[in-house]
């Protein structure tokens, strides 16, 4: 007679409860991008939040910068089923950006160098919950990986956090954005497994 009971497997290793089901933890970091990878200098880089009303709030990179900064450590999920643990940026909260921008909005259009687009509910961009990074793992964000800054939402599916960003629209009825258009989910909760319209 066996030591073990049948269907007992000791507890779950770490790596598993932080696993949203249907992923795969990887070690490296896989480049997805729906076009070519745009180059933008920072000297040109610009943020522009915009308002439902049409006032625009705009950051160059020396401005952006010079903003006061964090350092957080993420785990990252992407639709395609890859999982990425402990990764390092450095970045500004959204919630320091949006401070003193009056709305009335409920959802945001974020927009990207390029013409990307993805489509969320404000209230996923505040109380520390979201970032423009500008760094990762203690240096620039490569190009590839949607440097020089890039919108950073690691709640949600890989997607929604927008590389080369650009800016911002801030919105009081929701509108799809370029992946949502065809066909994936437009809220994209990794826990839920939202990859597509109807999970």
């Amino acid at each position: 007679m066996g030591v073990v009971s049948p269907g007992f497997h000791g507890r779950p290793r770490e790596s598993s409860r932080r696993l949203p089901p249907g992923q795969y933890e990887t070690h490296d970091f896989p480049v997805l991008s729906a076009g070519p990878t745009p180059r933008i200098d920072r000297e040109d880089w610009e943020f522009t939040v915009t308002t439902e009303t049409g006032d625009r709030h705009s950051w160059n990179w020396a401005e952006l910068t010079s903003l006061p900064s964090e350092s957080p450590t993420l785990d990252l999920h992407c639709v395609t089923k890859w999982s990425k643990f402990d990764t390092s940026w450095q970045g500004v909260s959204l919630d320091v950006l949006l401070t003193g921008v009056e709305t009335a909005a409920d959802f945001v259009m974020v927009s990207s160098y390029g013409g990307y687009t993805t489509n969320l509910p404000l209230e996923d961009l505040l109380d520390g919950q979201a970032w423009i990074a500008y760094g990762y793992e203690g240096d620039d964000i490569p190009p590839e990986h949607g440097g020089p800054a890039r919108l950073l939402v690691p709640h949600l599916y890989f997607w929604k956090s927008a590389k080369w960003v650009h800016g911002m629209r801030l919105l009081t009825g929701d509108e799809p954005g370029f992946w949502e258009s065809l066909g994936y989910h437009d809220y994209g909760d990794p826990w839920r497994e939202q990859r597509y319209q109807g999970d």
